[in-house]
């Protein structure tokens, strides 16, 4: 196997002696059948001038792929002649054939066969003439049958080549699309991870801070209030060492070892968001209208880090004295609305627009919508519709 497995490559790197292998073994076969006599005759000296006949017919083969049809008409004419000539020696259009069968194997299948049934007609008329015999006596018949099923074996070989083209390209293409779809993947999650430690931090640090400098300016003038703005810090970065925990578990396998993980947040844990932000200093007011129940976990989540950008970005943005976050609840949509009074503070600089993006991204990601700008009479205000019950993609 091996061998026959080297045998093809080198003959895929030498197209000449490919095309001239079958012109050898026309060749070979003619000198033996020349030299076989008829009868009790025996083995004579071969026929020189029927073998000649032979090799010149044989002679374009070695470019037989490279131009078919010209082969064809060449070959024919030649072998045509020879049977004129040498009517009895019998593998007159055997380099016809080869021609015949290559011709269908390269060419478009209308071409093949228009000259495979002209040619296999020509031999058979110019049989039958040269030996005085019916078009339709067996020995006839069997030119006209070689030809034909030259052409149909060359037609086959070609129909085969050509599945065989189209699964690997299809094999291909389906590679392709696997691929194409494992980095589309990738590439989500990754926005997915990095929207999640966006809120996270930006939340948490922003409060920390603000707490931060409250217990720097109390700490001397009033101790007690101090203490408890260092209390807010310690249970904010504990609470934000949880999320980042449970943040960088999604990067797990499922068989990883199992860590200490904090739940998902859900629109349950606004209020102690809404109560560290009062802590650090902005006043935050929850409301919810309509009739409040339990929606889709990820809905839940996407309204909490909606809720949670929005409020951080008004505390690193805004001097706001009064902001108002209202859940309502309606037939099939959540509206989650905050609003503040405040105005942009030029202290802590502007922001970097990934806060609003990756909550349109959240919002998108479940069939939602969010807007966000300034309001006519001041302040500013983020409204997102999202759905209550999330529907199965099919």
């Amino acid at each position: 196997m091996q061998v026959t497995a080297v045998s093809r490559q080198w003959l895929a790197r030498h197209g000449r002696v490919r095309d001239a292998l079958p012109a050898l073994v026309v060749l070979l076969v003619a000198v033996a059948a020349s030299a076989v006599g008829r009868g009790d005759s025996g083995w004579h000296e071969p026929k020189l001038t029927g073998v000649a006949w032979t090799a010149l017919a044989c002679a374009p083969l070695a470019v037989r792929t490279r131009w078919p049809l010209p082969v064809v008409v060449i070959t024919l004419a030649v072998d045509l002649a020879h049977m004129i000539r040498i009517p009895d020696f019998a593998l007159a259009p055997a380099a016809s054939l080869v021609a015949l069968y290559t011709l269908a194997t390269r060419a478009g299948r209308r071409t093949a066969w228009t000259v495979g049934v002209a040619a296999a007609l020509v031999i058979t008329g110019v049989y039958a003439i040269t030996h005085s015999v019916s078009p339709l006596a067996g020995d006839t018949l069997l030119r006209f049958d070689l030809a034909i099923a030259a052409t149909a074996l060359g037609d086959a070989i070609r129909s085969r080549r050509l599945r065989l083209a189209r699964a690997e390209a299809r094999a291909e293409r389906a590679e392709r699309t696997r691929e194409a779809e494992a980095r589309r993947r990738v590439t989500e999650e990754r926005v997915r991870i990095a929207r999640e430690l966006h809120d996270v931090v930006a939340h948490h640090m922003t409060l920390v801070n603000a707490q931060a400098a409250v217990a720097h300016h109390l700490l001397r003038t009033d101790p007690d209030r101090a203490h408890q703005a260092l209390a807010h810090i310690k249970d904010n970065s504990r609470t934000a060492l949880d999320e980042l925990r449970a943040t960088v578990g999604l990067l797990r396998q499922p068989d990883d070892a199992p860590d200490s993980r904090a739940p998902i947040p859900a629109l349950t844990d606004l209020d102690s968001l809404i109560a560290n932000l009062r802590a650090g200093g902005l006043p935050v007011q929850l409301e919810r209208t309509g009739t409040p129940r339990h929606a889709a976990p990820t809905t839940e989540l996407t309204a909490y880090r909606i809720v949670q950008e929005a409020l951080t970005n008004t505390h690193k943005h805004a001097s706001a004295q009064h902001v108002t976050v209202n859940l309502h609840y309606g037939t099939d949509t959540l509206r989650v609305t905050i609003t503040d009074d405040g105005f942009p503070s030029t202290a802590r600089g502007p922001g970097t627009g990934h806060g609003l993006i990756g909550m349109r991204e959240r919002a998108t990601a479940i069939g939602g919508t969010v807007t966000a700008g300034p309001r006519p009479q001041g302040g500013f205000q983020v409204r997102a519709e999202l759905p209550l019950a999330l529907i199965p993609h099919t």
